[in-house]
């Protein structure tokens, strides 16, 4: 494919969402409400053009009001069978550099990438070809696999788990209550980005971060948040269910280094599902690394569902 007429540019503004949308993506139909709010702007979202064919685009999302990007969470390709597999990385690559050099900041690492994907896609050839495509573009721009995540959702058809009796249950007391029970549990974490963080900081720097980054930020009612004790008042670990602006979420769920391996996880996730399904919520989503399989089987015992995975990648 010859490069040479490619035009490569952001769009213009809203008048060009159905351009920047001929490409699938399930985050698609939120493109308008995020440009609304600040989430996404123009510059931000960038398109390779032969004509008035979109062969690639790209996006970065931030929360609302930041002038910096915070994730890249848009990269598609035209996976045309009449262009080979090559040719469509080769344009994706021209268009992230491009796409790149005027969205970031210099001398910055890149935001994180972040990908929807169907949780078969190893099994469905045409699906793996689209993510293994889409990697390859961001590995010629130096990023490098980081994790794989599940995506998971409960849904009311299925009723919501049984609580237990062996815990109790209260709003925290204040953030330092929080953050102080966040840096305990970071100890063992079997988490990819709490692991990361610590090769950087220490484990009360972690947990400020993540407090202040996103949860801090979440506008759902923070008594939803839950310290579950022992009868004798020692915490055990806290759930924080929420809304991100999207979906209700279990937002952080776990459990203190000393009381691991009882089970513990079950009545906590109890807990955040009864409390955000009393607020008639259409779903609730979580999510947990691919590796963290206690995680993952405590989700599946409450009867949450494996709709989907995540890739994240990072350059260094």
């Amino acid at each position: 494919m010859e490069q040479y007429d490619l035009t490569i540019r952001p769009i213009s503004g809203r008048e060009e969402l159905d351009l920047f949308s001929r490409l699938p993506y399930v985050l698609n139909e939120e493109l308008a409400d995020d440009l609304a709010a600040g989430r996404r702007r123009p510059e931000w979202m960038w398109v390779a053009l032969r004509g008035d064919r979109l062969l690639a685009r790209a996006a970065w999302w931030s929360r609302p009001g930041s002038d910096t990007p915070f994730l890249l969470d848009v990269l598609d390709l035209d996976l045309d069978e009449s262009v080979s597999t090559a040719d469509q990385v080769d344009v994706g690559v021209r268009l992230l550099h491009t796409a790149m050099a005027a969205t970031l900041p210099d001398g910055s690492p890149p935001p994180e990438y972040s990908r929807y994907i169907p949780p078969d896609w190893r099994e469905n050839t045409a699906t793996r070809q689209a993510v293994e495509s889409r990697m390859a573009v961001l590995e010629r721009t130096g990023a490098r696999l980081f994790v794989e995540r599940l995506r998971l959702e409960w849904r009311p058809e299925s009723p919501p788990p049984e609580r237990g009796t062996r815990l109790a249950f209260r709003p925290l007391r204040d953030a330092e209550e929080l953050v102080a029970l966040m840096t305990s549990v970071l100890d063992g974490t079997l988490d990819a980005h709490g692991r990361d963080d610590l090769t950087r900081m220490s484990a009360q720097e972690a947990a400020v971060k993540h407090y202040e980054d996103e949860l801090a930020r979440y506008t759902s009612p923070q008594d939803w948040w839950r310290i579950a004790t022992l009868r004798d008042g020692e915490p055990v670990g806290f759930v924080l269910p929420a809304h991100n602006g999207y979906n209700p979420i279990i937002a952080y769920i776990a459990v203190l280094p000393a009381h691991r391996g009882h089970g513990y996880i079950d009545d906590l996730l109890a807990e955040g599902t009864h409390i955000l399904a009393d607020q008639d919520v259409p779903r609730i989503r979580a999510s947990t690394d691919l590796g963290n399989v206690p995680m993952a089987n405590a989700f599946q015992r409450a009867g949450y569902v494996n709709f989907g995975r995540e890739i994240n990648m990072t350059w260094s």
